[in-house]
């Protein structure tokens, strides 16, 4: 597997004796088609399933066409592509719209991880090194019988990849199933997420014997090393905790209000994956879940909260409380939160006497994070003081 680095990184990078032992691993460019490995990528279809074909968009494929990572094509299958902006190195990257053909694949049901159980793995570290696998999906070859299914049409004609490509369902889970495979023995020290790499270490000594380690899987199958702090999965990881990527609020805090269904979902989509650090979420969010039909005019805190990372040796403080429209919770530790939970009241909780509802609150913290307090103490907080005698 081969990683990424950029030039303006490279000096920085050259500094670090593990690294430039490792030179090898991280070429400017990849060298062509990936090697053929004991396992492939494969596209299962639904059985009966007739091969699908739409009309292209409008763009030109060349760069992909050089680097062999597609060929011509005669295939009865088409979806259409498009090109769409990097983010961050400029230019433009070819994306086919697979929906077709998903809609008819069947799903690898391999497990990807749950964001907030990788951050819990990093309690306690403070040295961190990243790595971003350059093109990882093109690192992996499609097996020949599936290449005609993932042809894609353009003005210029008919294609179809020869390695993985963005947008096939099951992209994801393979790529997950291919990183725990190569770093299965790592895996207590290291968070994987599809082509990202994290390694972290309370300690340089052990960051560096185990980044070797690391370094050496990827020969034999983007980087920073030795961070203080790193960006994750849009959030930054440091000592302290974890906290939202400032670059991922100021996407929130320049979005344009809501005007649609569509663009509500697509806006609460991008917020909840934040939820946990935002207080009440559910009620801040509910005028908007609710898809009333005056659009509301929301004001987003651009205050973004440091979250610390929980200690199992330590008790749990668990915060909760209750209203007409929802439930709110806090999960903190020696005066320091851990995460935020919420939600809105459903149809028949609405009915219910306050005593109930504070009741509600804590039964809905101690089953979002019930993992915590599991074998630990745990100290539950509420303003209703009746529920003090709830089991006498």
């Amino acid at each position: 597997m081969v990683p990424t680095v950029n030039a303006t990184e490279l000096d920085e990078i050259k500094k670090i004796p593990v690294v430039c032992d490792f030179s090898d691993v991280f070429p400017e460019e990849l060298p062509g088609l990936p090697p053929d490995r004991d396992v492939e990528f494969r596209i299962d279809l639904v059985p009966g399933t007739a091969p699908v074909s739409k009309r292209p968009y409008r763009m030109a494929p060349d760069e992909q066409l050089d680097k062999w990572f597609i060929r011509p094509s005669s295939s009865p299958w088409g979806c259409p592509a498009l090109f769409v902006e990097k983010k961050d190195q400029g230019g433009k990257r070819l994306c086919v719209d697979y929906r077709p053909l998903n809609a008819v694949t069947i799903k690898n049901k391999y497990p990807i991880p749950h964001i907030d159980i990788l951050f819990d793995q990093l309690a306690g570290a403070k040295i961190f090194s990243k790595i971003d696998l350059r093109s990882g999906y093109y690192q992996i070859k499609i097996r020949e019988e599936d290449i005609p299914k993932t042809a894609f049409s353009t003005r210029y004609g008919l294609y179809e990849y020869l390695v993985m490509s963005l947008g096939l369902t099951n992209a994801p889970a393979f790529f997950m199933y291919m990183m725990n495979s190569v770093f299965m023995n790592e895996l207590d020290n290291g968070v994987g997420f599809i082509d990202d790499i994290l390694i972290y270490f309370k300690n340089e000594k052990e960051h560096e014997e185990h980044l070797r380690i690391v370094l050496t899987r990827l020969r034999e199958h983007k980087c920073a090393f030795w961070l203080k702090e790193v960006g994750l999965l849009g959030h930054v990881l440091s000592e302290k905790g974890v906290a939202v990527d400032p670059s991922k609020v100021e996407v929130v805090l320049n979005w344009k209000q809501p005007e649609t269904v569509t663009k509500i979902r697509s806006f609460l989509g991008l917020a909840g994956y934040y939820r946990r650090f935002i207080k009440d979420f559910s009620k801040i969010a509910k005028p908007m879940t609710s898809l009333t039909k005056k659009n509301a005019k929301f004001i987003w805190s651009p205050k973004s909260p440091v979250l610390a990372q929980p200690d199992i040796t330590k008790p749990f403080d668990v915060y909760c409380d209750a209203s007409g429209q929802g439930l709110g919770c806090v999960l903190m530790q020696e005066g320091r939160v851990i995460a935020y939970a919420s939600r809105q009241l459903r149809k028949h909780e609405a009915n219910y006497p306050t005593h109930d509802l504070e009741l509600a609150a804590i039964v809905h913290a101690l089953k979002i994070w019930r993992h915590y307090p599991l074998g630990n103490t745990c100290h539950i907080y509420i303003d209703h003081k009746s529920l003090k005698y709830i089991f006498t």
